[in-house]
């Protein structure tokens, strides 16, 4: 008989719908490894954030086809293996939103009228109503950082609410942000004009310490921030001197770099003007319900033979099919986080054109592989080949796919992926060459012939004598090395793109400069 094993609580509803299909085993809190020893005898494993599957865990499995995490995170799973392994992971991005969402307007509310500390007085037996006046949210301005499905909430009931909503995401169109009522600010105008800020982004080493002391000081003295998403988003230390200096007004704070939250924190040295919470944003019984059904169903329905709504790894492809489309699919998800450095601020299409040999293969993995390194920058482990379609979807980014079966220029054909926003329009082509090899073959529509490498800097620039030679040294005299160059123009002496695969990083000081380089219109370094 088909079995499954729950090792966190789980709501009684998500067992009652595993029951409907297989014997349910609930052993809660048992050690790695007992759980190492009897994970050999499941079909499939139900946990909360308590169990940590690790790959010994996964690696003593054999029947184990799918793995639900009743939440979003799956930080305590380990997905390489699991994939590796051919388990399925799958987790409820969505059954916590509207928790998440209320639990930051709680946040702002109790930041605005004083409710903790005015509760605390009034139960010592004080009655000290002029020490606790506070403000209204009304016509106030809110900084929304992240337009998913949280932000997005959190945004729609702040426009109830009568603020003033302005919000940062670059995955997010223009269409989109007017049909959720938000207006579209870039994050440095956001942080420094708005009275509230809430962070709804998930951590990649992008957005890590992304509110430091620097962003701190550039705030109103009078701002509230909140942060319900995700730990390491804001520098604890800055912010906990930003609060004792007073350089902003308040903060609420459910989420830690490192949770629980340790003695030595910074944050428990605040003396005001602060609110802490311990990791909430999901706790409601509505929200636990939601995630355990939602991930229940998906385990019944694989059990079934049937497909997964939110598998956080590959599902669906047989090895033959995976092992036939490897370099396209890896070429796909290049070509789309390079394109995603290049176009930069708010797409509202992407199309996808496949060209020769690559009209004869499947397109919809190659599209999705597209849609998951263009967003893979700005969303990190959270993007997958699963959730690809439905993030591009939820950011107003719509996907167009063209075919071309003429006489390719190259024998095995190419992939093109172009960008409409509000930057302006861009393209990227690549093809496969002999032995899987990647090539990007054009950028902008100008010539190259160039190896993806892990740093890059892409240039638009005139041609002209010495550009080459300026770069060149500026580059050498900051001690960053060039790999390879190649330069793409259509005329000479008119538009052409550079790319050089370059050694190292470039540091945005050295950016700066390059950009002022006569000839030097645009300039952006590329990390794959």
């Amino acid at each position: 008989m088909t079995k499954v094993l729950i090792t966190d609580p789980i709501d009684q509803t998500g067992i009652d719908i595993l029951s409907q299909v297989a014997q349910v085993d609930q052993k809660i809190g048992i050690s790695d490894s007992e759980l190492a020893s009897i994970i050999k005898d499941y079909d499939a494993l139900m946990i909360r954030s308590g169990t940590q599957v690790t790959e010994e865990i996964i690696n003593s499995s054999s029947k184990l086809r799918i793995i639900g995490r009743a939440g979003v995170g799956v930080d305590n799973v380990d997905v390489k293996a699991a994939t590796q392994k051919g388990v399925l992971v799958v987790n409820s991005p969505g059954g916590n939103t509207i928790a998440a969402a209320e639990h930051t307007i709680a946040m702002m509310l109790a930041l605005s009228r004083h409710i903790p500390v005015a509760n605390s007085s009034t139960l010592l037996g004080k009655w000290e109503r002029k020490k606790f006046v506070g403000n209204e949210l009304y016509k106030k301005k809110l900084g929304v950082v992240g337009l998913g499905k949280i932000g997005a909430h959190v945004a729609k009931v702040a426009n109830a609410l009568g603020m003033e909503v302005c919000g940062y995401d670059p995955f997010v169109s223009t269409e989109r942000a007017q049909q959720i009522q938000v207006k579209l600010s870039d994050l440095e105008d956001l942080f420094q004009q708005s009275d509230y800020v809430t962070l709804h982004l998930p951590r990649t080493p992008e957005t890590e310490n992304l509110v430091n002391m620097e962003v701190l000081k550039s705030m109103k003295s009078s701002a509230k921030l909140i942060n319900c998403a995700r730990g390491g988003l804001i520098d604890e230390e800055a912010l906990a001197e930003a609060l004792n200096k007073s350089l902003i007004g308040a903060a609420a704070i459910d989420v830690f770099s490192k949770e629980p939250l340790e003695s030595n924190s910074p944050l428990l040295k605040v003396e005001k003007n602060l609110i802490l919470t311990p990791h909430l944003g999901a706790s409601t019984r509505e929200a636990q319900e939601n995630v355990a059904v939602d991930v229940a169903e998906q385990i019944r329905d694989v059990l079934l033979g049937l497909s997964a709504r939110t598998a956080v790894n590959i599902p669906g492809l047989s090895p033959d099919i995976m092992d036939s489309l490897k370099p396209h699919l890896q070429l796909a998800e290049t070509m789309g986080l390079l394109i995603s450095q290049l176009s930069g601020g708010q797409i509202q299409k992407l199309e996808v054109k496949l060209q020769g040999e690559f009209v004869q293969h499947p397109s919809q993995p190659l599209i999705i592989a597209s849609l998951k390194g263009f967003l893979s920058k700005a969303l990190g482990d959270r993007i997958n080949y699963v959730n690809a379609s439905l993030e591009a979807d939820s950011r107003g980014i719509s996907v167009i796919e063209s075919k071309d079966e003429a006489r390719p220029e190259f024998a095995s054909g190419s992939l093109q992926l172009s960008t409409y926003g509000d930057n302006g329009d861009h393209s990227v082509a690549g093809s496969i060459f002999a032995d899987g090899e990647l090539r990007i073959i054009s950028i902008d529509q100008y010539p190259v012939n160039v190896s993806p490498s892990r740093y890059m800097l892409v240039t638009r620039h005139r041609d002209m004598p010495g550009i080459i030679g300026k770069l060149g040294s500026l580059l050498g005299s900051n001690n960053v090395n060039i790999a390879s160059m190649q330069v793409g123009r259509k005329i000479v002496r008119g538009e052409a793109v550079m790319v050089l695969s370059i050694d190292d990083p470039i540091p945005n000081k050295l950016l700066d400069t390059i950009i002022k380089v006569e000839g030097i219109t645009n300039a952006n370094p590329v990390t794959l």
